[in-house]
């Protein structure tokens, strides 16, 4: 740790960073950021840096409020292009007590615990995700609230020429690329306007992080142009909304213990029960992975969004999905879950997929048959007669799932557990209040 430390102050000497940016995220996923400058870094990197967590949602009572944020020095980025001319740069916090000890309502620590118990099991997780995202010409007088206008008509794997949206995305891609975080693909994604950026694998706090500072790029390049950029699950109707997806994998000893030679899917019995795991649990951890009243208008048939719990491997209708492993790489095989949309929070997102899958090895879940065919087609007996379930299919189901939910609660903590549930069910009372303009259109001529 002190030879990172020694880096980032070095770093920051040679680089003449005139500002460092202290980054964490609230409950829900929003970042928050406390900024400095370098002559007060190095008390920071050693003492933290004392805030009021009470006025943050989800971290402190006004009795008990102050907390530390505490630089972590691995995390430690420049922001080229992000901060004018001004050289800045940014570190990820952890949020501790006073006293040191790790503090209950941080996301971050959320996921550190879950990671702890896959090493006490001899596991390390990894991730990547697709992140899909939508670019919309910005409206003044309506901040958004109007229906949203799409930059472009393409669809999938469009080539399109002199197109904002596109130099939007490379731009963010090079920008990714330029502060050490590397993109394995990008591209047009198939509703209008809308774009996908899968990052390169990496360990599961790491990609957390790199959520976070992709959505903040992404968004910020597009401000840049007047350009309204957005993790909204479903902002246009009639076409598909942005996933999420995760694909994931525990090593062992530097091994993917996820791949089996032997077994016709080279998927190993450990890799059996994580998806047995995640597909038992899936209904508990939908209102994590998929947090806001927006998130069910994705999780619909007909949009190419996984609605029913099942897995296979070339079946993009199923929840769960193996991608083929490359041959001679065994240490690409994954698991791909597709549930995920990219407005949730990463850190809990990734620490109750997890959960779930562990959940799966410890209890020697048995995974049932993989289902080929396209559950879309499937009627309602059909599905019944096969045991396929489905994900919820609003907010209020998907808490009342996550509320009667053990492993979710053991996963989140208490403190993290009780304030998440408390708030989803006020979002869902608040959406249930308001008279949306689909009732006006409807009902106030003809009613």
């Amino acid at each position: 740790m002190e030879h990172e430390k020694d880096y980032v102050l070095r770093t920051v000497e040679e680089r003449h960073v005139r500002f460092v940016q202290l980054w964490f995220t609230d409950v829900l996923g929003v970042p928050k950021s406390i900024q400095i400058t370098p002559a007060e870094l190095e008390v920071a990197l050693d003492e933290g840096l004392t805030f009021d967590g009470s006025s943050v949602d989800g971290f402190s009572r006004v009795q008990e409020s102050d907390v530390l944020a505490l630089p972590d020095a691995t995390t430690f980025q420049l922001l080229p292009h992000l901060a004018d001319s001004i050289p800045t740069a940014r570190v990820v916090c952890d949020i501790v007590n006073l006293d040191g000890t790790p503090f209950e309502g941080d996301p971050r620590q959320v996921l550190r615990r879950a990671l702890d118990r896959a090493h006490d099991l001899g596991f390390a997780f990894y991730a990547a995700p697709e992140l899909e995202y939508f670019y919309f010409a910005r409206d003044d007088a309506t901040d958004g609230v109007a229906a949203p206008v799409p930059l472009d008509h393409g669809s999938y794997f469009d080539l399109t020429t002199n197109d904002l949206g596109s130099t939007l995305r490379r731009q963010s891609v090079l920008t990714l690329e330029e502060m050490g975080i590397p993109v394995q693909y990008n591209q047009h994604e198939d509703a209008p306007s809308q774009h996908e950026i899968d990052l390169r694998y990496t360990d599961a706090l790491s990609m957390a992080d790199t959520i976070m500072t992709a959505r903040l790029v992404v968004k910020e390049l597009a401000a840049r142009r007047d350009v309204m950029a957005s993790f909204m699950p479903k902002p246009l109707a009639g076409v598909q909304g942005s996933g999420m997806h995760l694909h994931v994998s525990l090593f062992s000893g530097g091994t993917n213990a996820f791949f089996g030679a032997d077994d016709p899917y080279h998927l190993s019995p450990i890799a059996h029960r994580f998806i047995a795991g995640l597909l038992r649990h899936a209904r508990e951890i939908t209102a994590v992975t998929n947090q806001w009243v927006n998130s069910y208008k994705r999780l619909i048939v007909g949009y190419e969004a996984p609605v029913y719990i099942s897995w296979a491997r070339n079946n993009r209708s199923a929840l769960v999905r193996v991608p083929p492993t490359k041959a001679g790489k065994p240490d690409s095989t994954r698991v791909e879950y597709r549930a995920a949309d990219p407005a949730c929070n990463p850190y809990l997102a990734l620490a109750a997929v997890l959960s779930a899958g562990l959940a799966g090895v410890e209890g020697d879940y048995e995974l049932p048959a993989e289902l080929a065919t396209n559950l879309y087609d499937l009627s309602s007996d059909e599905r019944r007669s096969l045991g396929i379930g489905a994900l919820p299919s609003s907010l209020a189901d998907a808490v009342d799932e996550a509320e009667a939910s053990k492993l979710l609660a053991d996963t989140l903590g208490e403190h993290v557990f009780e304030w998440f549930v408390r708030n989803k069910r006020a979002e869902w009372v608040a959406y249930r209040s308001e008279v949306t303009p689909f009732e006006l259109r409807r009902y106030l001529p003809t009613l």
